[in-house]
């Protein structure tokens, strides 16, 4: 959320003044007008004092007589599917109204991707054997990408999608995280640590909430560097109502023979080097609350073996791929990769 404080204008204000605050408010980009009740009226850009001067208006006007009264807000309350289409139509600052229409917050949407309703797992208890010595004395989820913790990375692309409950699993050099990021205030979210005494695979830390406060629970490894839409995800989850939705990674196999199809000694088909693609696990899931009970409490437990048990059941069980980039920093080549591309998009490319 945006501090919108200094993008408020008093409708009486005069132009002067607004054009004054327009330059002091970051990008140049709006001003929200309101009344002497504080109930949003319209909204100012340079774009509307432009068209304003063409008209015949002076400097000696008003921010009334400058001011656009078709804006784009929502309603507290509101749903993912206001947010999309607030940014399909280009909205880059976001109004939240309340029921007399006064201002509670402001999402900068160029920052804010989604606002999903999900609490999130991140299982960082590893102890990174394969990137020894790196992890003798740090844990893998903070060795640093461009100056930043992988873990860093991913909490905060998962506050651009809106979610504001982190739990995250620790175990090895576990301290470091919690002395890091504390309780999560820094960032504008709420952190909970569980402290694993023992490995519980990818899923046996869920068995530790008592009691998640979303129907859906976003569960993902912490040692992952990608750009993966868990918005995408999530709506196709609910889509299919799933029991459980995984993101997975495109892999293609391309055969450098002629295949041939065979029954018996009888060759039926032919494909002359064929392409197979194939979908691996990425270690990002998101679960219906109601089939975590089904994680034995405390107990070693890979999220596979909950993905197997609901599909032997016939539950919904769905896969999302993932579009962009994606990396498991497992070893050393896999961590020089992620400082590659983390530098490529810090230059833009």
């Amino acid at each position: 959320m945006k501090d919108f404080s200094k993008n408020l204008i008093k409708n009486s204000a005069g132009i002067i003044e607004a054009m004054q605050k327009l330059n002091e408010v970051p990008g140049n980009l709006t001003l929200f007008v309101i009344n002497e009740n504080q109930q949003m009226l319209g909204t100012l850009t340079d774009g509307d004092i432009r068209r304003g001067f063409i008209r015949g208006l002076t400097l000696q006007d008003a921010v009334s007589s400058f001011k656009s009264e078709k804006f784009y807000a929502v309603q507290n309350g509101f749903s993912i599917n206001d947010f999309k289409h607030a940014r399909e139509l280009g909205v880059r600052l976001l109004p939240v109204l309340d029921e007399n229409k006064q201002i509670t917050k402001v999402y900068d949407l160029k920052k804010r991707k989604s606002i999903l309703p999900l609490e999130c797992m991140i299982m960082a208890g590893g102890r990174g054997l394969r990137l020894r010595p790196l992890t003798d004395v740090t844990p893998k989820p903070m060795l640093l990408l461009a100056g930043k913790p992988i873990i860093e990375h991913n909490i905060d692309r998962l506050i651009s999608f809106g979610i504001e409950k982190i739990y995250i699993s620790v175990n090895y050099l576990g301290q470091q995280i919690v002395d890091y990021f504390g309780d999560g205030s820094s960032k504008g979210i709420r952190i909970e640590y569980i402290w694993e005494d023992k490995p519980l695979g990818t899923a046996g830390a869920l068995s530790l909430v008592n009691n998640f406060g979303t129907n859906y629970i976003l569960l993902m490894n912490s040692d992952l560097f990608t750009d993966v839409d868990f918005e995408d995800l999530y709506l196709n989850v609910l889509e299919h109502d799933a029991s459980l939705g995984v993101a997975t990674i495109p892999y293609t196999t391309k055969v450098p023979y002629g295949i041939l199809t065979i029954n018996q000694n009888q060759v039926t088909g032919l494909k002359e080097k064929p392409t197979y693609t194939n979908y691996a696990n990425a270690g990002i899931y998101i679960l219906n609350k109601n089939v975590i009970y089904r994680i034995p409490h405390n107990s070693f437990y890979n999220i596979t073996d909950l993905m197997e048990q609901l599909i032997i059941e016939s539950h919904s069980v769905i896969h999302n791929p993932i579009v962009g980039f994606w990396i498991d920093i497992g070893q050393h080549q896999d961590y020089l990769n992620a400082q590659e591309i983390v530098k490529h998009l810090k230059n833009g490319n």
